[in-house]
């Protein structure tokens, strides 16, 4: 029989043979190089990809555009608003406000109440700013991942779209710019809306402009992302051209990148421009977002996202791909969260 003092020592430690010790290191080892390295890799990448000269004249071509908030139609900004806005835009190269005039209803329509002070703030607009022009800013959460809201799927839903288009360009704005979201790469009902919407814009003389998804940086992005958490944040370079050429302007989302650092923001930017600049074909305007907001989430780093950072990106990727395009600008977004300093870093990065 064992005694107390015997029961209460430890027993004695087992040790692994050394053949598992080894397998359990090299397993270890085996996962970092898989999960870690790719990610230290695309770092790299980006970080080499923000370096390098930049070309002569990759400057404005004063293309540019500006998000403006809902308060410039429903009665809040008043003429002296605009008196302001027009002497702002005067040392820019900006040519096309997109002024929020949404959201669309989940049906496609669009009550006329949502934007009652339009024609006078148009009027305002073309007086105190003549050649500049007023795009009307609409969209919709899509039911692209949830069961609620825009059913691109419908056709009598697509149909209520287009006559909404119709309805506001009656009103006297110079295009339509649309940004429906979340929307997945190779969504065949919004290549086919825009078919008809064009049909109706053309008519009327004015452009058809949409706000677009970032373009995969790996190939195939969105549908890992797809398949991993039912939010394929990208689109295929392939999706993105089809869309380019269905429109005249199309201006990238190039913001909400999670970056952490502006180096590597800058980087993904570039690469963004590069990528976009090699489907979109020279008749359409090319437009790259600028982060005028200064959120901290999940998807967006204030200290990170900057429009330095983001201005010299795009001229990167200018640079590289395609110097002499015309029909080539940034958009700013938004308006109402933008700082001096946001202003400034624009002018003296790009307006130059």
């Amino acid at each position: 029989m064992s005694t107390e003092s015997e029961l209460s020592q430890d027993p004695p430690r087992t040790r692994r043979p050394w053949w598992r010790r080894r397998w359990f290191r090299r397993t270890v080892t085996g996962f970092v190089c898989v999960l870690v390295l790719p990610v230290l890799a695309a770092a790299l990448a980006l970080r080499l990809n923000y370096t390098g000269d930049l070309a002569d004249g990759t400057y404005t071509r004063n293309r540019d555009a500006v998000w403006l908030g809902h308060a410039w139609v429903d009665g809040r900004k008043t003429g002296r608003d605009v008196t302001a806005l027009a002497a702002r835009l005067r040392t820019t190269g900006i040519r096309d406000l997109y002024v929020h005039a949404g959201p669309l209803e989940h049906d496609g329509t669009l009550p006329k109440s949502s934007y009652p002070r339009a024609r006078a703030f148009l009027a305002a607009v073309h007086r105190e700013a003549p050649g500049i022009r007023v795009q009307a800013w609409l969209g919709d959460k899509l039911a692209s991942e949830t069961p609620e809201g825009l059913h691109l799927d419908r056709a009598a839903t697509r149909a209520a779209v287009v006559r909404s288009t119709g309805e506001i360009l009656a009103t006297g704005f110079d295009g339509a710019h649309f940004d429906l979201e979340p929307l997945h790469s190779g969504d065949e009902d919004y290549l086919d809306l825009l078919d008809t919407l064009h049909e109706v814009t053309r008519a009327q003389g004015v452009p058809l402009s949409v706000a677009a998804h970032q373009i995969d940086p790996l190939p195939a992005l969105h549908s890992v992302a797809g398949a991993l958490t039912g939010h394929p944040k990208w689109w295929s370079q392939e999706y993105f051209g089809q869309v380019a050429r269905r429109v005249d302007q199309i201006a990238v989302m190039s913001y909400d990148t999670a970056m952490p650092m502006e180096s590597l923001y800058g980087g993904y930017v570039a690469q963004q421009t590069s990528l976009a600049l090699e489907v979109t074909p020279p008749t359409t305007d090319l437009l790259m977002g600028l982060p005028f907001f200064h959120e901290n989430d999940v998807g967006h780093h204030a200290g990170a996202e900057t429009v330095s950072a983001a201005v010299r990106g795009v001229r990167l990727g200018l640079t590289r791909t395609d110097a002499d395009r015309a029909r080539f600008g940034v958009a700013l977004y938004v308006d109402f969260a933008a700082t001096e300093g946001d202003w400034t870093a624009y002018r003296k990065g790009w307006v130059g």
